[in-house]
């Protein structure tokens, strides 16, 4: 197995067959294929800042099945977390979840371990690697405060 790309934008190794990032890049697809990874997630809108618009097409090209579940900054609710997670259960190899900055799959993976049992703290440990929505200043920040919290 190849080494983590540290070129991916906002990398996180979450297990053995789960990784994490920010948005990806044509070079990312050759870098996540090297990994072995078999199934790409991505949480960001088509339209979001540096999201790629040949993704799937890039994907599919190097054998990567690509499950998109857009999630709206402003608005992340219950019914895209169950996507994720009918994804993730769906899986046969290893998986890539990102979005822009790395903030939605934080977020999601959270609500993700704690349901799966993982303490609170572990599971705020893993998300604060890239984003704490309680304190961020971000506008739409109190929307990521409750899904979280939900979680």
């Amino acid at each position: 197995m190849a080494a983590d790309p540290e070129a991916i934008a906002c990398w996180q190794r979450l297990g053995p067959a789960v990784t994490t990032s920010g948005r990806l890049t044509a070079p990312d697809i050759a870098a996540l294929g090297d990994l072995g990874v078999r199934h790409v997630i991505n949480l960001a809108l088509v339209d979001s800042p540096g999201a790629m618009p040949n993704e799937a097409e890039l994907l599919a090209a190097r054998a990567i099945r690509y499950t998109h579940i857009p999630v709206p900054f402003s608005a992340p609710s219950d019914s895209h977390f169950a996507a994720f997670r009918a994804a993730l259960a769906r899986d046969e190899g290893p998986v890539h979840v990102h979005c822009i900055m790395n903030w939605r799959v934080s977020a999601f993976f959270y609500r993700h371990h704690r349901l799966r049992g993982m303490p609170k703290v572990a599971a705020r440990g893993l998300m604060v690697v890239h984003w704490l929505p309680e304190i961020s200043p971000h506008a739409d920040a109190p929307a990521w405060a409750r899904f979280i919290a939900e979680g």
